[in-house]
């Protein structure tokens, strides 16, 4: 007979060795074989959140050890490139499967992250929009802001979600305040412009940028032709005639040429947005793009913005660089 408590200690011992077992083959399947954790989960018939921990204990108990590829190894080189040509503070460069590889997520992801750590209770933010904006909501940890500000009004011909959604989705995530632009992103003509800012309160919300703390901003490029051609409320013809006049992308849909500067074409008169110069002014300016049909977008738009921040992928770094 065993001695009073022999038995469970025993067990313990037991269930400690095929938690261990059970750990191992997790993080083998994960690490060597490729597999996604879904796949883990119903391969184990566990759960996938069970598969989430077993690799977070790997790696807290030291049994699994990552190394660099000289690819991967690349990237502080790229990163401390870029804050040192173009000023910026810090920058983050993330990698990709492949140098052809859609970066929307990866940038995303990355900017999830970063702002994970730099939000705080009292931060007031300005945020613009676009698909690796988009992206990011998906990877923010979780925390508190004090106000979030759209800088842009709404559009209605878009594949997922406006610019006022898109903030007011991200204050929710922050639990902060929301103030958006109650106006189209682009109206008729200039004097309608300054008619709702004056007269309909759309001017209240766009005084607010005066004292954000920081903006978070991506960059739009003027291709007629990209995907995300089919996000632009611009006819064919008007995208032509910025082309003309020396425009390379847009921030906000304000167009700008390879130097940073705003183009001379009636559009920009007509954009229900935050001025420029009043987000340059932000103590921190971030910025999150990339791909290659936006090199010559985002060199423009650091001559433009001056971010602080700026949070791209390892090839857009690479050809902001040569």
């Amino acid at each position: 007979m065993n001695a009073p408590g022999q038995g469970l200690g025993a067990e313990a011992d037991v269930a400690r060795r095929r938690s261990s077992r059970l750990r191992l083959r997790v993080a083998w399947m994960y690490y060597a074989e490729d597999m996604t954790q879904g796949a883990i989960a119903e391969k184990l018939g566990i759960g996938r959140v069970t598969v989430t921990r077993l690799l977070a204990d790997a790696r807290a108990l030291h049994e699994v050890a990552i190394t660099l590829s000289r690819e991967i190894s690349d990237l502080p080189r790229l990163e401390i490139g870029l804050e040192r040509r173009f000023g910026l503070r810090e920058a983050i460069v993330t990698p990709l499967s492949s140098l052809d590889a859609d970066p929307t997520v990866a940038i995303g992801a990355a900017t999830g992250a970063y702002l994970s750590g730099f939000l705080q209770p009292e931060t007031r933010i300005g945020v613009g929009w676009g698909r690796t904006l988009y992206s990011s909501l998906d990877f923010v940890g979780g925390g508190q802001a004090d106000t979030v500000v759209s800088l842009l009004g709404g559009v209605s011909a878009v594949e997922h979600y406006n610019p006022a959604e898109f903030a007011w989705a991200f204050a929710r995530l922050w639990k902060a305040r929301c103030y958006l632009v109650a106006a189209p992103a682009i109206v008729d003509d200039a004097d309608t412009r300054r008619r709702l800012i004056e007269r309909c309160g759309v001017g209240e919300t766009l005084a607010m940028t005066e004292a954000l703390d920081a903006v978070l901003l991506s960059v739009g490029g003027l291709q007629v032709d990209a995907p995300e051609g089919r996000l632009n409320p611009l006819p064919p013809e008007t995208l032509a005639e910025l082309a003309a006049a020396g425009a390379v992308g847009n921030v906000l849909y304000n167009f700008f040429d390879a130097k940073g500067r705003l183009v001379a074409h009636p559009i920009n008169d007509r954009i229900m947005s935050a001025p420029i110069a009043t987000l340059c002014r932000a103590s921190e300016r971030i910025l999150a793009s990339g791909g290659a049909a936006k090199v010559a977008a985002l060199r423009g738009a650091m001559a433009l913005i001056r971010p602080t921040v700026l949070i791209t992928d390892e090839a857009t770094a690479s050809a902001l660089l040569t």
